[in-house]
């Protein structure tokens, strides 16, 4: 029997739902303090976005793609697009704030 295959990350954030790609690394301290942050965002939010965590060490094409050159990166995709980007860590509130506004523009 075999496994189904995973989506790529490009068809992963080609959808009409916004997606929030947290890039980070395990040795990265400030990237530790995400995952109760979005645990709480999803909480939040519910089904009206995805959440993805991508390892820039596990990923390097990806990152490279994005020009992530700093951990952790945020980005929000939709259709593929880059809709909304920040470095550093961010309350769950604040990202909120950001997210509603590209609900808002659908």
């Amino acid at each position: 029997m075999s496994t189904p295959e995973k989506p790529s990350f490009g068809a992963l954030i080609q959808g009409s739902k916004p997606v929030l790609v947290d890039f980070s690394a395990e040795w990265c301290g400030p990237c530790n303090a995400m995952p109760p942050i979005l645990k709480e965002l999803k909480e939040k939010m519910g089904d009206s976005i995805s959440i993805l965590k991508i390892d820039v060490d596990r990923n390097p094409a990806v990152a490279a793609t994005y020009q992530v050159q700093s951990v952790p990166t945020l980005i929000v995709f939709r259709n593929g697009r880059v809709l909304w980007r920040q470095s550093g860590v961010m309350r769950a509130d604040q990202l909120k704030y950001v997210l509603d506004g590209i609900l808002q523009e659908a």
